[in-house]
């Protein structure tokens, strides 16, 4: 059956094609780089004439395989690039050995040359750890924030689905890389062409990048209770050094007692077991996703000792954290 579609006059002056490099690193997420290519294949399809075009880069210029074990064969190698280029890295499984030197040595000496470059799902670490990020603000999925907060202290990272910020751009992973590509279309050739592109792939919710990945904690899990929500979010602000719940009473206007009460009904625990697990949880984040010593990872979690982050964390998780980190197989991993 032919394909029905309303093309959408561009600007015939700026016809000529923008070449996006796909920098495909070893285990990427294949959602976040098919969301993003095709994206352009609309685009180019949607104004009946090439606007855009790609090609896939990666170390060795050979092969690469994505996370679902599906191989791709590479165009280029990691050569030297025009300036009017722009890059995409794609991370996905393990970012962090995917992170070779070869690769950091590379993008800081396009860099240099003033080339836009993005990084989708946990690039944004391959991006950081180059140094690309010092001073601006980025995004990353929210199951790798906690872990990027703490080694990348000079980038102010958000919640945000995705992030321009300068001519460095990240997204949080999966199908951000559209509203992301989505943006990039509608700069350069206007809201249009952007919602037709939208309209095609049968995306009707376009977030911007005002949107957060997730919903606040207090709405995915059901509480409707203001004070009890401002509570659980000062919780999560304060993960390092942790609030007593009389203080946290007290700041919401309401007794320690009401607090217990609050908690028991809509929580079926104490803000006291409640706060241990929200440590707990950033705590074997942290485990898993970097190279952090036990010791430090008890002290940014708000333990005061080893001992006692060991003994809270095996009642809860029925192991050790120098198992959990013994076991772990794969970090910033999507």
């Amino acid at each position: 059956m032919q394909e029905q579609r309303q093309v959408v006059t561009v600007d015939k002056r700026a016809a000529k094609p923008l070449n996006f490099v796909f920098v495909l690193l070893d285990k990427f997420s294949l959602l976040s780089f098919a969301s993003a290519l095709d994206s352009l294949r609309i685009a180019n399809r949607m104004a009946d004439q090439q606007i855009y075009t790609w090609s896939l880069a990666g170390e060795g210029g050979e092969v690469v395989t994505c996370s679902a074990g599906t191989t791709f064969e590479l165009d280029r190698d990691l050569d030297e690039l025009q300036r009017d280029e722009v890059i995409l890295v794609c991370g996905g499984v393990d970012v962090q050995a995917a992170t070779t030197k070869k690769v950091l040595n590379w993008l800081r000496r396009e860099a240099r040359k003033g080339l836009k470059i993005g990084g989708l799902c946990t690039a944004a670490y391959t991006l950081a750890k180059a140094g690309l990020l010092d001073g601006k603000r980025a995004t990353i999925h929210w199951e790798n924030a906690d872990s990027f907060a703490e080694e990348f202290e000079n980038v102010e990272l958000t919640k945000s689905v995705f992030l321009i910020d300068g001519n460095r751009m990240t997204t949080a992973g999966g199908t951000s890389s559209i509203d992301l590509m989505l943006k990039l279309i509608a700069d350069d050739y206007g809201e249009e062409l952007a919602n037709a592109v939208a309209d095609q792939m049968i995306y009707s919710s376009i977030r911007t990048d005002q949107d957060t990945q997730r919903l606040s904690t207090p709405t995915r899990i059901g509480v409707r209770h203001p004070k009890l929500s401002q509570v659980i979010l000062m919780m999560e602000k304060n993960i390092e050094e942790p609030i007593s719940p009389s203080i946290l009473a007290k700041d919401v206007g309401m007794s320690t007692r009401q607090l217990e009460r609050l908690f028991r009904r809509y929580l079926s625990r104490s803000p006291k077991r409640y706060y241990m697990e929200l440590r707990l949880h950033k705590a074997r984040n942290l485990l898993m996703q970097t190279d952090m010593s036990v010791i430090n990872v008890a002290l940014a979690c708000g333990f005061a000792s080893p001992s006692h982050f060991s003994k809270c964390y095996r009642a809860h998780y029925n192991t050790t954290p120098y198992r959990e980190r013994g076991t772990q197989s794969g970090r910033l991993s999507v």
